[in-house]
């Protein structure tokens, strides 16, 4: 199998800035995302910026089959000449935040795996788009920037945790498993990487009787992060017809003191506070 470095200067290849392209150059690292990733032959693998293949090949050996997503057109010609032989190889051109994983077909009783190095720039919205399709997708392995992977493994009351970390926690078990250095990639970044794995729950981490009233409170109650949770919450429309009066009892019922603001509430909180507001909601 050739060498990332090859392959890029062998085909000119040059970085686009503008779509956040670094390259994992690094074999042993692409070796250690697929041992993560632990896929096997029933595998259904969507692979997040294909780029120059060699992390697709690496895929391809054990899974089942992977749809190699590739937004840049210049690189979709490269990957069609190069990973043509492999018959469990499909090059998706497009952009993985427009990408229907309801769309792939799966064996009975399996969920697809993705995997990436996702560019900065999408990490967020990226983020969200899994969570919109968390019952087809079971698990992810993706390279982010390690200021954003710490976002998603934050705990309450610290700078790091926001709305992207409740979320998440609250549908799937996430865990940082490896951080990555400038030196694996082409160009270096100027910031460091980290690999988080993540598999999402069968249910909930508690039961919700809205999950899209969960998840419009948990952005709500972040939208001013040095203002107190209920003073987010009596500006907010999500909550027009329940009394400023009403969102104290249901703070009091929950057990979350007034002067508390949103980054210091745990999911449990989060998903006890939601239940409750929602049933002083009409229908």
């Amino acid at each position: 199998m050739r060498k990332p470095q090859d392959i890029i200067f062998d085909y000119r290849i040059r970085p686009r800035k503008k779509l956040g392209q670094c390259f994992l150059v690094d074999r042993e690292v692409m070796e250690s995302i697929e041992a993560i990733a632990e896929i096997n032959s029933r595998d259904v693998v969507v692979e997040i910026g294909a780029g120059t293949g060699v992390l697709t090949e690496i895929i391809a050996q054990k899974a089942g089959k992977v749809i190699a997503v590739e937004v840049d057109k210049k690189l979709i010609d490269v990957l069609r000449e190069r990973l043509g032989k492999y018959k469990n190889i499909e090059i998706y051109p497009g952009d993985i935040l427009k990408f229907n994983f309801d769309a792939v077909p799966v064996e009975r009783d399996c969920k697809i795996k993705v995997m990436g190095n996702v560019p900065y720039q999408i990490s967020s919205a990226l983020i969200f788009r899994l969570l919109s399709f968390k019952q087809f997708v079971g698990s992810f392995v993706l390279m982010l920037q390690k200021e954003v992977a710490e976002r998603l493994v934050a705990s309450p009351g610290g700078k790091d945790y926001g709305v992207p970390s409740v979320l998440l926690q609250m549908f799937a078990d996430v865990q940082r498993v490896m951080d990555v250095p400038p030196s694996c990639f082409y160009p270096k970044p100027k910031v460091e990487s980290s690999v988080i794995k993540g598999i999402f729950l069968k249910k909930p981490f508690m039961e919700l009787i809205d999950e899209d009233f969960f998840f419009r409170l948990v952005k709500v109650s972040f939208a001013q992060r040095r203002k107190m949770l209920v003073n987010n919450l009596k500006k907010s429309k999500l909550l027009d017809g329940v009394s400023e009066s009403s969102i104290q009892e249901a703070l009091k019922l929950t057990g979350i003191e007034n002067q508390r603001r949103g980054e210091t509430l745990s999911k449990e909180e989060y998903g006890i506070l939601s239940n409750c507001l929602r049933k002083m909601l009409k229908p």
